[in-house]
């Protein structure tokens, strides 16, 4: 009798260990574990991985769009959440989604018009956000299975995708890796590099949804965010950028102090109308080449405090404000409307037509590489 891809999954072990340490109870402190998750519609093995750390710290990624999955941190006391939003099961994935924690290319954020000139040569992208492209088209890198190697010492999940020349209506092959690395200081660095046989534009991003009360525990209008910027890209009815960098002084958009992300989020400014709340690009005050700090966000009741750090020029603040308590995620939770923010660090939106913003214009013989690092602490 021959097995269906399902029954052969079922019959196969389902965990892992790979270079993990022990504690005397021989339970698993640090390294990373492979679970199978499932199969794609084009039939492609699909997997979990569990990055763990000597504090008890976890983050689950799959190498289906190299989403993060979960990520369980502890609060003030010691007591560990999930938070980050998503799904239980590879199917949900597979379908019509927020990008929960997904990893976004070859542009992520919005190109007007669905297009853009390079070289002097008009590129016609799927325009998939009323007259825009977003996130990279129909089928961005969210919805690719990347190819996962485990680091000979245990410590880093490698993900690469091959992106072949005129996918999405972009030009080049383009190789693209991406390293999630789980360090002791409760840290969730994310590297990305990117190579091209050709001129092509790449903005590389994590999409994750981020709740530090735990994913489906109510909004998050009460967090207090500080963002490391002194101006922001106003934006049109569109959600794309004016190319105007307008200072935040006086404005909603002033997180230069500790704010409750709720207490301007329902503004009569302009822009915060069009965005239905934040959906904005901050222009990061940048300090010297490595990363640096982005934003930093406290939950007060639990205590837990993330900081964002980042090479990026720019970081998008998104509160959740399409998600209206329709979705079903994780162990049942239901999310609302304003239940996460993302913070979705990049360059800026619709680079490729502003030709005052930082160029996202990656060449032969160049090497694309940033970095993002998800901090974690108490307070």
């Amino acid at each position: 009798m021959q097995l269906t891809r399902r029954q052969a999954l079922a019959l196969t072990p389902t965990l892992t260990l790979l270079s993990c340490t022990s504690d005397k109870n021989n339970k698993p402190m640090n390294g990373i574990t492979e679970q199978a998750w499932g199969f794609l519609p084009t039939g492609e093995t699909i997997s979990l991985y569990t990055l763990r750390n000597e504090k008890g710290m976890e983050a689950t990624i799959s190498n289906f769009g190299g989403r993060l999955v979960t990520l369980k941190v502890p609060d003030r006391t010691g007591n560990f959440a999930d938070v980050v939003l998503g799904y239980d099961t590879i199917e949900p994935y597979t379908k019509p989604n927020p990008f929960f924690g997904t990893l976004v290319g070859r542009y992520a954020n919005r190109i007007a018009n669905g297009e853009f000139t390079l070289d002097g040569k008009k590129y016609t992208l799927l325009k998939n956000n009323g007259p825009n492209s977003l996130h990279g088209g129909a089928k961005g890198f969210d919805k690719k299975a990347w190819q996962p190697e485990i680091s000979k010492d245990g410590q880093s999940l490698r993900l690469t995708y091959l992106s072949k020349d005129g996918e999405e209506g972009y030009p080049g092959n383009l190789t693209a890796v991406v390293t999630y690395a789980l360090g002791n200081d409760n840290s969730l660095t994310i590297d990305y590099a990117a190579t091209t046989d050709a001129d092509t534009v790449l903005n590389l991003t994590n999409h994750s949804y981020f709740n530090l009360a735990g994913h489906g525990n109510g909004k998050i209008l009460d967090h207090m965010l500080t963002v490391n910027a002194d101006k922001f890209t106003p934006v049109n009815a569109n959600l794309i950028p004016t190319g105007e960098l307008r200072s935040v002084e006086g404005t909603p958009f002033d997180f230069r102090q500790p704010t409750a992300i709720g207490a301007h989020i329902d503004s009569p400014d302009q822009q915060i109308q069009f965005g239905k709340g934040y959906d904005h690009n901050f222009v990061l005050n940048r300090a010297g080449d490595g990363p640096s700090l982005a934003a930093r966000v406290t939950e007060p009741q639990s205590g837990r405090v993330m900081e964002v750090l980042t090479t990026q020029p720019g970081v998008q603040l998104y509160t959740a404000n399409h998600i209206e308590g329709n979705i079903q995620g994780k162990g049942g939770a239901v999310y609302h409307f304003r239940g996460a923010y993302c913070f979705e660090t990049q360059h800026f939106p619709d680079s490729p037509n502003q030709p005052n913003f930082p160029t996202t214009v990656l060449k032969p013989g160049e090497k694309y590489h940033q970095t993002t690092i998800f901090r974690f602490s108490t307070a």
